[in-house]
């Protein structure tokens, strides 16, 4: 045989050797590369499961899972909902990333805070979330604006609320699907899991995080009446009859995920997490004199500084990994650890521009391969005002200690129920555990002062709709949800927008008492909706008797007359690049002024315009 052709077949086949071991060590990084969903409910608490001791909720689907995952039994959030989605989110304290409330223009995640979708992004992922944000429905603190490709969100804290799309009632609504209202049919839980498993069926072959965050169990307390039914003979609340049925509905819905990531046949190169965002909200209530339900032995739910507020189920499983089994970590872990753990297990690069996280990489407890992280210290509170205050409803956590308020001690292993005050005996370890919390109060309250900022007259969202949930107001009485619209709760007068023009241009301001796609009158009434045995009923709006409105952008301010019949005041001015703040109200008949409820800005020329 020629020499030349002995050689070339020989390239040839050191080519085809090298492109066969090519693709191999590409089909080798893409194995090594897990999907990623993580699931989790809103309100709902450690106890609210039937894994974990509770004998009247029906949730059969998680309760095998926790059998055959990895838990971790001494896992805390934030006492609420927006706080513990800011410390999943970017593995950092909530109070160092400006969302210490739920409502009030502290629910924003900062515009610079790099979140676990951005992270995923940035490393070749496919990215989208179902359900729940509750980080800022406006540039650039949505979840589009923070490393999802791909959104259907409610708006606000929960279905219903006051950012929410007009007249949503949990069944046959109007989400945002990439921002743009998009009507969907079925019940919210269903929308979310449905749409979420054709989104996993359609990026199937390629990596994907999804982020699955339900607005059930949380109030109002709306359910197929299939599911109340589940508990209508029980001798319990009814509140609580259709809060146990909006969980079982949460675990039909997991069922039916499990399944099709079966059927794909991506379950085992999966990670697949359960959590709850707090702790819980009507699953142990007293009523009547009477004590429904179950919390695992623990004091406190939801917004509560001790321990029933803040430690919550967490169970995962990563089968080609040898997450699996049903085992325990009883070391002391947080929300916090989730993105720096979920970095190691898919071999993510970390951005430069990411801020140092709180949190720690945990996945050596997760394989088995350590016991403890030998970790110092870890601190939750619910703070729930403007300005945070220092020792406000606050718990440091170490091992299984924990100090109450700067001054309660307990020894939650021998004492979960936070009965037994050893602060007396052990005045050593309360100093030591107030060091903790001074040294950590002192790196988070650097950036208190720095609200998060709303941006105006962006290519990203003109026009920018902002509503009243978001004003900075020192007052609890913010009108967080639409029934506080129709019943017309004042708006406390006051309250300012923290927002910046990103274009110097020409801008119109539109004020309404409405949401914009209402199309109601200013001053008009509605009709609500009467109530089912498995549905809150939605309040009759009232008549009100505004005769104006006004708008204050920096020393820029005007007011007009509301016209009969008026669905808006428009006013126009211009405006130059730069940060600034916001207010708008509304004046009545008696001269009380009001805070605007709705307010949405459009740029409208990148130019300034002659006005008059």
């Amino acid at each position: 045989m020629n020499k030349k052709i002995i050689v070339l077949m020989a390239l040839m086949g050191f080519t085809l050797s090298c492109t066969s071991q090519s693709k191999k060590i590409a089909t080798t990084k893409k194995a090594k590369q897990p999907n990623v969903i993580v699931i989790i409910t809103d309100d709902q608490g450690y106890g609210d499961l039937g894994a974990h001791g509770n004998t009247l909720v029906k949730t059969p689907a998680l309760d095998k899972f926790h059998d055959d995952s990895v838990r971790l039994t001494d896992f805390h959030v934030g006492p609420t909902c927006a706080p513990s989605r800011s410390g999943l989110m970017t593995g950092r304290y909530a109070d160092r990333v400006g969302v210490w409330h739920t409502i009030g223009g502290v629910s924003i995640l900062r515009e610079d805070e790099v979140t676990m979708a951005d992270v995923f992004q940035e490393n070749g992922y496919e990215t989208a979330m179902f359900g729940k944000w509750h980080l800022g429905d406006t540039y650039p603190s949505r979840p589009q604006d923070k490393g999802f490709k791909y959104t259907i969100t409610h708006g606000g804290g929960g279905v219903g609320q006051t950012p929410d799309y007009w007249d949503n009632d949990y069944f046959d609504d109007t989400y945002f699907k990439n921002g743009v209202p998009t009507k969907y049919e079925g019940y919210c839980t269903d929308v979310w899991f449905d749409e979420a498993i054709k989104y996993i069926e359609e990026k199937k072959d390629e990596p994907f995080f999804a982020y699955i965050s339900t607005n059930a169990p949380h109030l109002p307390y709306n359910v197929p009446e299939d599911y109340y039914n589940k508990y209508k003979d029980l001798d319990i609340p009814e509140f609580q009859k259709i809060f146990y049925g909006m969980i079982t509905n949460v675990d039909d819905n997991f069922a039916k995920l499990q399944k099709k990531l079966k059927e794909l046949n991506i379950a085992d190169n999966t990670i697949l997490i359960f959590m709850t965002d707090n702790g819980t909200a009507s699953g142990y209530k007293t009523v009547g004199g009477k004590l429904y339900g179950f919390n695992g032995g623990m004091k406190g739910t939801k917004n509560s500084e001790y321990e029933g507020g803040h430690r919550v189920p967490f169970f995962i499983s990563y089968p080609d990994k040898n997450i699996k089994g049903g085992r325990d970590v009883n070391d002391l872990t947080a929300h916090l650890d989730i993105l720096p753990t979920l970095a190691t297990l898919c071999n993510l690069e970390l951005p430069e521009r990411q801020k140092e996280m709180d949190g720690s990489d945990i996945s050596s407890l997760l394989s088995g391969t350590k016991e403890t992280i030998g970790r110092d210290y870890l601190i939750t509170d619910s703070q729930r005002v403007q300005s945070p205050i220092k020792w406000r409803k606050s718990a440091v956590m170490s091992d299984k200690m924990r100090l109450v308020n700067g001054t309660e001690l307990y020894d939650v292993s021998k004492d979960p129920g936070q009965e037994n005050d050893l602060a007396a005996q052990f005045p050593e370890k309360v100093e030591q555990m107030r060091g903790y919390y001074n040294e950590w109060w002192s790196s988070v309250s650097t950036e208190f002062n720095q609200f998060p900022i709303i941006v105006l007259g962006s290519d990203q969202q003109n026009p920018i709709e902002l509503t009243c949930h978001d004003t900075h107001v020192h007052d609890s009485k913010i009108p967080w949800n639409q029934n506080y619209i129709r019943e017309a709760k004042k708006n406390p007068i006051g309250g300012e927008f923290t927002v910046a023009f990103e274009q110097s241009g020409t801008y119109t301001i539109e004020l309404s008492r409405w949401p914009f796609e209402s199309n109601l009158a200013i001053n008009a009434a509605v009709a609500g909706k009467k109530g089912t045995i498995s549905t809150e009923s939605i309040s009759d709006g009232r008549t009100m008797n505004f005769k104006s409105g006004g708008v204050k952008i920096g020393a820029w301010e005007q007011t007009k007359t509301v016209e009969n019949d008026a669905k808006i005041i428009r006013f126009t001015g211009n405006f130059t690049k730069g940060e600034t703040d916001m207010s708008a109200w509304f004046t009545t008949n008696e001269g009380e002024d009001w805070g605007a409820f709705y307010i949405r800005v459009t740029r409208v020329s990148k130019e300034f315009s002659l006005l008059d």
